[in-house]
């Protein structure tokens, strides 16, 4: 399960670093609840949900494959995108406040990965 772990724990990191960045936007805004009117804590709110709502389902669907055998070069390639969407889709909602190629990029490498996950978990399952 070392992939996974590996996987897990960075998408943890970068959980954080974007939690993090909501946090202080909460306090330099003063907004304890939503993101009132400010477009820039909506899209820190929403880089940090977005990881979130994708990186579950992958971790589970990583895990699942490597406790099947699957091969550790596929399933680090495919964490590897996995990872490299979110980074740049983080990136672009947190830490700039116009980044459409970061975003799009890094919303089709997620989906790419999440694609691939899904595939190769099934193949694998189904052999």
């Amino acid at each position: 399960m070392l992939i996974t772990t590996i996987l897990s724990a960075t998408i943890a990191v970068l959980l954080l670093i974007l939690s993090f960045r909501v946090i202080a936007s909460r306090r330099e805004t003063e907004t304890s609840l939503g993101a009132g009117d400010n477009l820039r804590l909506e899209r820190r709110i929403r880089a940090q949900a977005n990881l979130t709502e994708y990186a579950p389902i992958f971790i589970i669907l990583i895990g699942l494959a490597e406790m099947q055998d699957g091969s550790d070069l596929v399933l680090s390639l495919i964490s590897a995108l996995f990872v490299a969407g979110r980074v740049l889709h983080g990136y672009a909602l947190s830490f700039s406040d116009k980044s459409p190629v970061g975003r799009i990029v890094g919303m089709v490498a997620t989906f790419a990965a999440l694609g691939l996950a899904a595939g190769f978990s099934l193949y694998i399952a189904l052999s």
